[in-house]
């Protein structure tokens, strides 16, 4: 069955405010599909759009190709896990599970079916009996899953449901989420601030911000070529460098970085000679350098945090006030990485990305 979503053209106002703007994006059928941003960007909008908790200003959502806008939103093919989980604490788990399915008039013994198939794939069979009060963290946000999945929806619509959860907790029910999600071959629609949820999770991912996509991708591409500064500087640690375009050889632009010096990396945009531009370095392809060649420099070490598999230190270029990060493999030979220290470091262009200063959000 198509459980595709498309979202046609969609705007949202509130007064003068435009919390949303004109978005075009199809969600495939059975796709993890996520959106992510800081609060306020309108991701959240966006899921009770879908839903249909709000109908949006311009536009129109279809869901397995139908229009939705005389549809409300107990008759939509969705459930919805809240941020709360809004479970009810004086009802039994199968009770919680099955509410929606006697809302509809379905018999007891066809109620018990369906919450005894539920509980055991999310792994809690011997929960049937217990109170919400009696679960954990995880337990509850497993059975708020099997409650939104009972009335079978084409759509699951998710908001945050993770974020209460300590990291141990959410790095768990990340891959929980997953799993359920491919057994069931649902569509889910998730909605965070936590770019690793969307990257660990997501099929695709739509990143936004002040209401408007910046990018839409599968995780490896968001990473690895943002499509916007925002997207670059949102999603995973980046350094960000301003300067000046005084070569352009193809792909490959060169900018006078002020103090920096010149820095070279490649590029999607068009770009004319004195245009301004910003360069973008992952800490991790930051490295050092024994020798001078392209994008080299000697940097004073500031400050060295110890993070397992990592060491994460922050870096003051000579002559300058820029601060790099740098993420080096804390088993590498490290005998002279100290506070103070002068080492040269350097990148290769092709892992650096050039973008329009014209784009910044």
């Amino acid at each position: 069955m198509d459980s595709s979503v498309h979202l046609d053209n969609v705007m949202m106002r509130f007064d003068n405010f435009v919390a949303v703007q004109q978005t075009d994006l199809k969600i495939e059928s059975g796709e993890f599909f996520s959106f992510l941003g800081p609060s306020g960007c309108g991701k959240t909008t966006l899921l009770n759009i879908i839903s249909g908790f709000l109908d949006p200003t311009e536009g129109t959502v279809r869901i397995g190709g139908q229009d939705m806008r005389q549809v409300p939103a107990n008759k939509r093919p969705t459930s919805m896990i809240f941020q709360n989980l809004a479970l009810f604490p004086l009802m039994t788990v199968a009770e919680n599970i099955e509410f929606g399915l006697e809302v509809r008039g379905v018999r007891k013994a066809e109620r018990r079916k369906v919450s005894e198939r539920l509980l055991n794939l999310v792994a809690l069979p011997e929960c049937r009996d217990k109170r919400i009060s009696d679960l954990s963290g995880g337990q509850k946000q497993r059975i708020a899953i099997a409650r939104a999945l009972a009335v079978e929806p084409r759509v699951l619509l998710l908001d945050e449901p993770l974020s209460a959860l300590d990291l141990k907790l959410r790095q768990h029910m990340r891959t929980e989420l997953k799993d359920i999600q491919r057994k069931t071959g649902i569509t889910f629609i998730y909605i965070t601030h936590d770019q690793g949820e969307a990257l660990t999770m997501s099929d695709r991912v739509a990143v936004m911000s002040a209401g408007k996509l910046q990018q839409v991708a599968d995780p490896m591409t968001l990473y690895r070529t943002p499509a916007t500064p925002f997207a670059a500087s949102f999603v995973g640690e980046n350094n960000r460098i301003e300067g000046q375009v005084v070569a352009i050889d193809g792909t490959r632009v060169t900018l006078d970085c002020g103090d920096l010096g010149r820095l070279s990396g490649h590029t999607h945009d068009t770009f004319r000679l004195g245009d301004k531009a910003l360069l973008f370095i992952r800490p991790e392809l930051l490295t050092r350098r024994t020798s001078m060649s392209d994008n080299c420099f000697t940097a004073q070490i500031r400050e060295l945090n110890f993070e397992g598999a990592y060491l994460m230190m922050e870096a003051t270029p000579l002559k300058s006030q820029h601060r790099l990060r740098i993420q080096l493999l804390s088993d590498m030979n490290l005998g002279d990485v100290a506070p103070g220290n002068l080492i040269i470091f350097g990148f290769a262009a092709e892992d650096a990305m050039i973008m329009s200063g014209a784009r910044d959000v």
